[in-house]
This record gives structure tokens, sequence and C-alpha cells, in this order.
């Protein structure tokens, strides 16, 4: 199993493209299945995350664009974010090196833990190597299914949820609609 790589992210549209893809998904967390948190420095992947969800069926809900939350984070800004991620059966943090700076993903965390336990909760490590780093190995992550991928028999590339807590793995397509427990 391996990590996804920037370089499997990227797709070919262009950026505008990319702009009404992320616009989407900002617009609300109302009907959306996937609540992705990220840090703000990993932006330029959140569109092509949303597109790799989308291809198994998924509707993502990003905060930035969000044009409900307040400009200077409030209890307002808590509030739609708890909601968010409350509303959203699933929840994606997408991992990359520039994840520990962030404070919003820790706590974003912690709520959909609390408000669903581990099953429904997933990291996405992405790296510019599948090769699992040293940053991969830190904290949170081995606490949490994470979305890697391998290659199938036909050479195809085949996205799963592994749990690295008993060694068990869904297709992302179960992972995301079905009642994993």
């Amino acid at each position: 199993m391996s990590f996804i790589t920037y370089d499997q992210l990227k797709t070919s549209r262009t950026l505008m493209q990319k702009m009404e893809v992320f616009s989407q998904a900002s617009k609300s967390h109302i009907g959306k299945t996937v609540f992705l948190s990220h840090s703000s420095k990993d932006h330029d992947y959140v569109a092509d995350v949303i597109d790799l969800l989308a291809q198994f069926g998924a509707t993502t809900y990003v905060d930035d664009g969000d044009k409900r939350l307040p400009i200077t984070p409030s209890h307002a800004t808590a509030e739609i974010l708890k909601d968010a991620v409350k509303s959203c059966p699933r929840f994606i943090v997408l991992v990359s090196p520039n994840s520990y700076a962030s404070k919003w993903i820790p706590w974003e965390l912690g709520l959909a833990d609390g408000y669903k336990g581990v099953p429904p909760v997933a990291i996405m490590p992405i790296a510019a190597t599948s090769e699992e780093g040293n940053w991969a190995k830190q904290e949170y992550l081995g606490l949490y299914p994470r979305i890697v991928w391998r290659y199938g028999t036909d050479y195809s590339r085949i996205h799963e949820v592994y749990d690295p807590r008993c060694h068990k793995s869904w297709t992302l397509r179960s992972w995301l609609h079905d009642n994993i427990k």
C-alpha cells in the first residue's frame, strides 16, 4: 500500500475548472458526504482531492470559501464547523508535512472522533513520493484508517481505506457509502 502522491492527484483540469470544483465544495455542508479537513498550505491539492473523491461518488465540503464563515475566526466559525463535521457522514483529513502547523486540523479531528467514532474518520496522507516518510509516523496518524492505493491484478490503481488497528481494508467507494464498523 502506498500514499497518494502530489503527481497522482494532479488532473488535467484548468485553473478555472478547479476553482469551480472548489467553489461547489465550499457552498454548504448540507447534503455533502465528506468533510475535508486540510492545512491552508495544501490549498493547491484540495480541488484534486475533491475530484478524486467524486470519482467514488462522494460530495465534499471544505471550509475555504464558505461564505457563511466570518473573516476572523470566532464562536460563529466554531459553530458552523461543528455543524458541518456533525452532518457529513464521513470525515477525511488531508495530511501532508504541512498539517502539523495547522491549529484547526486537530480540533476538527477531535470533533469528528467525538461525534462519529473512528470508523467514519480517515486520513489521506499525500507526499512527494508514495513511500511513507518519517512525518507520517507521528502522533495521531496511526490511530485512524488511512486512504492509500495499491495495484490490482490488472495493474489498475485501487484506492482503499486501510485500518491499522484491525488490519482491515475496504475499497474507498465502500468506505464512503457503506455502514463501516
